[in-house]
């Protein structure tokens, strides 16, 4: 039985995106309980003096992959277990320490991290995890090299390899009740090709239709939905068409896909600071020279996607998507996407928006009663400023399932 008080906050409204008179609030169970312009007093309840600083959500990363410890998947994939789990726990502290409270993981991590997580056995973000994603043969988490004959993929017994080969209506049914079983709250798959894969151009599509069509069949009957890795109009639309409810990336999305995105509800997922990290720093680490060559096809278009899709009205959840050793620059992402989008969209993008995509309305990505009680203070107003989310002097307090984090008022 944890409680804790918030004293003289104003809190930041992300529906209406205005920061509302001071108030106090009460936190019991890792829930909020009570927000009042009153006094509140709690005889076992630890106070926080917020001194007029801004209170806001925790924010929700869409697009992470905490095991994504090198550049280098394909190496990744080939460490021993024991190792990968060591290495993900830096990445996911950090991510914490960022003031991401909350992130779905789009293929690797699984329930084990994520019950770590809940039990407070490690320190990071809520996991939202989808295992392993789904690849067919040579696609964009098959990391096999070209030989004259293709041994066996070994993916799905490694926790370092983000997903799974698999071909075929039937298989793809049963690895998406491999994965619920095992606890994916979501479905991964790669529905076209990708950056740091070697044998997939980003033009390629991946999977067929009636694969899609029974993939999202089976997500739907386990009462969850699909996230599709996919940058071009074709396999965006065609996933969308499927029935997926998140498309991945979608750099080169154009205005007539973006408009089956709004017709259909789905929401897109763009994670442009990646592209950066990989451009600058990817060969450096790693990153294999024919991924290296495939960036500049995607990193261009990031920005004029935003416009597009923004002008569609299609809704779009904060995502990163960052490898190796550039985990830090998650939140930069905040500062590229405020360039076309303004301050306030892009904070409702990494928190109430995210919730939507998590199915976590009301609970995650607001400051209201019956909330989960994930939260930061600001020394200042993000809307204003959006920089202020990048630095971590002016995170002052980080909250996690109603646990103090980091506590520097």
């Amino acid at each position: 039985m944890t409680q804790l008080i918030v004293r003289n906050c104003r809190i930041l409204n992300t529906r209406t995106l205005a920061v509302e008179d001071a108030s106090n609030v009460l936190i019991e169970d890792g829930a909020i309980s009570r927000i009042t312009t009153e006094d509140l007093i709690h005889p076992d309840a630890d106070v926080i003096e917020a001194q007029g600083k801004v209170l806001m959500p925790g924010m929700i990363d869409c697009h992470v992959h905490v095991v994504a410890s090198s550049f280098n998947l394909g190496h990744v994939a080939n460490m021993p277990n024991a190792l990968v789990l060591l290495r993900a726990l830096p990445i996911m502290q950090g991510m914490l320490d960022r003031g991401f409270t909350s992130v779905r993981d789009a293929g690797g991590a699984d329930w084990a991290l994520a019950e770590g997580v809940r039990t407070g056995l490690i320190d990071g973000p809520r996991l939202f995890c989808s295992g392993k994603a789904l690849s067919q043969t040579g696609g964009h988490a098959d990391f096999r090299q070209r030989n004259d004959v293709l041994d066996p993929c070994p993916c799905a017994a490694k926790i370092g390899n983000i997903g799974r080969v698999v071909d075929g209506v039937d298989a793809c049914r049963l690895a998406v009740r491999e994965e619920i079983l095992k606890g994916a709250t979501q479905i991964k798959v790669m529905a076209s090709g990708g950056v740091a894969s070697p044998n997939d151009p980003i033009q390629n599509m991946g999977y067929s239709e009636d694969e899609l069509n029974a993939i999202v069949e089976e997500a739907a009957n386990a009462n969850t939905y699909v996230m599709a890795h996919a940058y071009t109009p074709r396999a965006i639309a065609r996933a969308v068409r499927c029935g997926v409810r998140t498309i991945e990336h979608g750099n080169l999305v154009d205005r007539e896909t973006a408009a089956l995105m709004r017709e259909r509800g789905a929401y897109m997922v763009p994670t442009l600071i990646t592209y950066e990290g990989l451009a600058n720093d990817g060969e450096r680490y790693g990153l294999p020279k024919d991924s290296v060559k495939k960036i500049a096809t995607v990193r261009t278009h990031g920005l004029a996607a935003l416009q597009i899709l923004d002008e569609a009205g299609v809704k779009m959840g904060f995502g990163s998507d960052l490898l190796g050793e550039t985990h830090y620059m998650q939140a930069d992402e905040l500062l590229l996407r405020s360039r076309v989008l303004g301050n306030g969209k892009v904070i409702q993008q990494a928190t109430l928006i995210g919730a939507e995509i998590l199915n976590h309305e009301g609970l995650l990505g607001e400051v209201c009663e019956g909330a989960y009680a994930d939260l930061l203070l600001i020394d200042g107003n993000p809307l204003d400023n959006i920089e202020l989310l990048t630095q971590s002097d002016s995170i002052r307090l980080i909250v996690s399932r109603g646990v103090v984090h980091k506590n520097a008022c």
